[in-house]
This record gives C-alpha cells, sequence and structure tokens, in this order.
C-alpha cells in the first residue's frame, strides 16, 4: 500500500485565501472564571483496596495449599 503524501500550502496563499477573522477587542478581553474539577475516586479506591486484599488471601490459599499437598 502506497505512503500518503501531503502537498504543502505556503503560508502566504493560504493567508490571502482566507477571509479576515473579526475579533472585537470586547470578546478578548473577558475573563471566564476557571472551576476547578475534582472528581470523587473514593469507590475507586474501595473497590481496589477489595481487589488487592482478595488477591493477596487467594495467593496466600495457594502457598499454603502447595505446602500441604507437596
Amino acid at each position: 500500500m502506497a505512503k500518503k503524501q501531503r502537498r504543502q500550502v505556503s503560508s502566504t496563499v493560504a493567508r490571502s485565501q482566507s477571509a479576515p477573522v473579526y475579533t472585537p477587542a470586547s470578546a478578548s478581553r473577558r475573563i471566564t472564571p476557571v472551576s476547578e474539577f475534582k472528581p470523587d475516586y473514593s469507590h475507586v479506591i474501595s473497590d481496589l483496596k477489595r481487589i488487592g486484599i482478595l488477591a493477596a488471601s487467594f495467593f496466600g490459599v495457594l502457598i499454603v495449599l502447595s505446602f500441604v499437598l507437596h
């Protein structure tokens, strides 16, 4: 499969063909308040702890069984 090639357009040609962008001075001065994103992951942490405890207990059972059955 042939590699696609992109044609590069010079920046002067692209600028001359595009319409000018109008930005009013009042729009550039507006400051929007930034709200902090603080998600609650307490349920995820509790699930991970439970998975860790189960995994450790299963490994413990396997180790004990290996000594008993050997």
